[in-house]
């Protein structure tokens, strides 16, 4: 079951890292050990590679080694938890029905090969799960069973710190959403009543939610 990408096409964080590495910089692995050239890129394929003896760019050893630290990245720590309009934030992120896909918590699993990472509460605010967000947020780029209207709700975890990160950090799959705000009122499909409640409520209680996802 895919948990991990735009589109939950990925079903673990080694095939997400090993794709990442071949799309993005053009590394081949065991994984996806063809290069990710196109139809408009004649010269591509035939292009010096750095392949080894085992045929892809990467070993295994060094790329479980980026899947390992990808792993033990820690969360980041929440900002101002009992400040009053952050706690008021979060009763109304409830009420107009945030919480139905960005899901508060979860139980991590036993895992005897990540003792440090099992059975901990997290708060990472997905249900990773497929959604219909509509139209205007569709690509028309289906992935698997994934049609260009569904996206896998995206954690909403250090969501305050992506500007302390890089100063012009958007939001949404594409970044188009420059603030928290807009970002909420792109939803529409699946997440269309819930986006219409925000837009009801007044300007004090917008303002407390947004502080309470900033806080995440």
């Amino acid at each position: 079951v895919g948990r991990f990408g735009w589109k939950a096409s990925l079903p673990s964080l080694r095939a997400q890292a090993a794709l990442a590495l071949r799309n993005d910089i053009g590394i081949t692995s065991s994984i996806y050990s063809s290069e990710s050239c196109t139809d408009a890129q004649p010269g591509c394929g035939s292009a010096p590679s750095g392949r080894g003896e085992d045929g892809v760019e990467i070993a295994d050893p060094l790329l479980d080694l980026v899947v390992e630290f990808n792993a033990a990245i820690a969360v980041p720590t929440r900002r101002k938890p009992d400040h009053a309009m952050v706690r008021r934030g979060g009763r109304i992120f409830e009420e107009v029905g945030c919480h139905s896909c960005h899901r508060p918590s979860f139980e991590t699993r036993f895992d005897a090969t990540a003792p440090h990472l099992s059975e901990q509460t997290i708060w990472p605010y997905t249900d990773l799960l497929l959604h219909d967000l509509g139209e205007d947020l569709a690509d028309e780029l289906p992935s698997f069973e994934a049609t260009g209207r569904e996206w896998r709700t995206a954690p909403l975890w250090g969501v305050g710190l992506a500007r302390a990160v890089r100063s012009r950090a958007g939001l949404l799959h594409d970044g188009r959403a420059r603030t928290v705000e807009e970002a909420i009122l792109w939803h529409g499909g699946e997440a269309a009543r819930a986006r219409e409640a925000f837009i009801r409520r007044s300007e004090d209680e917008r303002s407390a939610l947004i502080a309470f996802v900033k806080s995440l």
